[in-house]
Formats: C-alpha cells, sequence, structure tokens
C-alpha cells in the first residue's frame, strides 16, 4: 500500500472516531480519547528511535515538557494558533533531540539509556527555576470554552491529536519501509557491521534523535490547554517516560502497527482504571503487564501472532 493511500485511509478511519465518539454524546470520552492518542504519538515517536533503530530512551517525559512548555512561554509572550505551537515545540524538541543525540550517541546501550534520562533531569530543574513559565509553582492556561466551526474546545483538541497521530503513524510506516529505515534496522541488528559495510551509522542515528523528539514535543504542545494547569512535576511525570516504552514493547517495536496496538490497549485499560479504580493503579498495571509480556511475549503482540503463524505453516 503506498504512503499516500494509507494516508487517506487513516485519514478517513480518524474521521469516522471522531464523529462516533460525537455521537456517544459524553465529553468523558473526549476527555478519555484525548489521552489514549496522545500516548499514540509518544509510542510512536518513541518506537523510531527505540524500536527501530535499538536506542533504549529514558527522556521521553523531557520532549514531552518542551512542547508543553513551549505552548506556555508563547501563551504567555505572544499567543498563536495551537496547530502553529504544535509545529514551533516540534522544531523546539526536534533541536534538543539532534544536540542530545550529537552529545550522547557515541554511547551504546545502558550508557545512552542513562544519559537520556540525565537529560530529562536536567531540563526539569531549568523548568523549575524559570519563573516566566511558572516554575516550580506552575501556569494555569485558560482557554475558551468553544471554538469556531466545531464548538466544544475538548473536542478541538481531540481532533487535533487524532491528526497528530495520523501524521506520526504515517510517517512511521514510510520510515519502516523506506531507506531510511533498513538503515535503522541495520543499526539495531548490528552496529558494527553496519558501519563495516558503510551505513553512516551517526548519522541516521541523529535523524532518528531528531525526529523522535520532534514528535514527542508535537504531542506535548497542546497539553497545557487539555488540563488547564502545568506544573513540572505533571509535565516531567513519570507516567510519560514508563508508557511510552511499555506501549510499544507490548505491542511490537519492530512495525509501526505494535505501538498504536500497545498504546489502545494500555491507554484505554489505565482510563477504565482511573474511573473505576484509582488513578494510582495506573502504573501498576503497566508495570505488571510489561513484566508479563517480557516473560510470555518478548517481541510483544505482533510478535506472538507471528511466532504463532509460522508454526501453523511449518
Amino acid at each position: 500500500m503506498r504512503s499516500w493511500l494509507f494516508f487517506l485511509i487513516a485519514c478517513v478511519v480518524g474521521a469516522v472516531v471522531f464523529f462516533a465518539t460525537r455521537m456517544l454524546g459524553n465529553e468523558y470520552y473526549f476527555f478519555a480519547g484525548y489521552t489514549v492518542l496522545q500516548f499514540i504519538v509518544l509510542a510512536t515517536a518513541w518506537n523510531i528511535l527505540g524500536g527501530y533503530t535499538g536506542y533504549v530512551n529514558f527522556g521521553s517525559a523531557a520532549f514531552f515538557a518542551v512542547g508543553a512548555y513551549t505552548s506556555v512561554f508563547f501563551h504567555k509572550a505572544y499567543p498563536l494558533p495551537i496547530p502553529v505551537l504544535i509545529l514551533i515545540s516540534g522544531a523546539v524538541a526536534g533541536i534538543i533531540g539532534l544536540g542530545m543525540g550529537y552529545l550522547t550517541l557515541r554511547l551504546r546501550g545502558a550508557f545512552f539509556a542513562i544519559a537520556t534520562l540525565a537529560l530529562a533531569v536536567v531540563l526539569q530543574t531549568l523548568i523549575v527555576n524559570w519563573d516566566f513559565v511558572g516554575g516550580s509553582r506552575g501556569a494555569y492556561i485558560i482557554r475558551p470554552r468553544e471554538i469556531a466551526v466545531i464548538g466544544n474546545y475538548v473536542q478541538y483538541l481531540f481532533l487535533l491529536m487524532l491528526g497528530l497521530s495520523v501524521i506520526s503513524l504515517t510517517a512511521a510506516r514510510m520510515i519502516e519501509r523506506s531507506r531510511l529505515g533498513f538503515g535503522f534496522a541495520s543499526i539495531r541488528d548490528d552496529e558494527l557491521a553496519a558501519e563495516a559495510s558503510g551505513v553512516p551509522t551517526l548519522k541516521l542515528k541523529l535523524i532518528a534523535t531528531t525526529l523522535s523528539g520532534a514528535l514527542m514535543g508535537m504531542a506535548g504542545a497542546p497539553f497545557p490547554y487539555y488540563i488547564g494547569y502545568l506544573e513540572p512535576a505533571s509535565a516531567f511525570g513519570l507516567q510519560y517516560a514508563v508508557n511510552s516504552i511499555a506501549m510499544p514493547m507490548i505491542g511490537g517495536t519492530t512495525s509501526w502497527l505494535g505501538p498504536l496496538i500497545g498504546a489502545v490497549l494500555l491507554g484505554t485499560l489505565q482510563q477504565w482504571a482511573t474511573v473505576n479504580i484509582s488513578s494510582a493503579v495506573n502504573l501498576l498495571l503497566v508495570g505488571v503487564l510489561l513484566v508479563m509480556f517480557v516473560i510470555i511475549a518478548p517481541k510483544g503482540i505482533l510478535g506472538l501472532i507471528e511466532s504463532r503463524a509460522r508454526r501453523k505453516k511449518s
């Protein structure tokens, strides 16, 4: 299937999802759906670096927070439409991703993962001490109740995140089936052999960190308008770092479909638990499921399906 056809189908599916949610007549589904869509973008973004290239990133929350605080900055300095803020946040987070990659991608394995975690700590410390964006006190974002044509503002945010999900999934699929994706896979499988074969590994890794960081930043841009109040603890929350890793690993890291499956499954389960039990159990659910899948299906749901299909053929 060609990329433009995939994008068109994804847009049609997205439109169906939006109008089906609207027909339910309950505003909560838009709140919950926004969170699930947000995790689809984050999981897809993480998978570009962690799944396709094989470099585990523990700093997902940092890029998400960069996008969120970029929106806060412009909201206070010079208010802009959210679609513009999404693009600016993506550019800022992408530049930080490029800089992080240049400084850390010579490290491998656990050393790289620790370096990305350190980046999140450094950025959070900077935000806590930056009074213009609220510092440790946090910042309030007053959003309008309605917007022209669409109506309710939460539905507008849902629609924006739905569009961003379609774009991120289309981009991931294009990368997976391109020369760039094959280059990423060669690094993941055996980086030393890829270097010996003439693959420009550093260049490809920098592209991966930039794209991954940009998408995460774009996912964070509408967040202050969604939540209404942003503080460092919520923007740099552990749930973003943990979910961004767990969702692709549960769904499967070698395909664009894996993060989508993992995000929908885990995101929906967490929203159900928030309503029926408590939001405090969200990370517990993620941890239990992640351990189960690491033991039972280390290649995720897609890997489990593929292995069973091979057994049937043999």
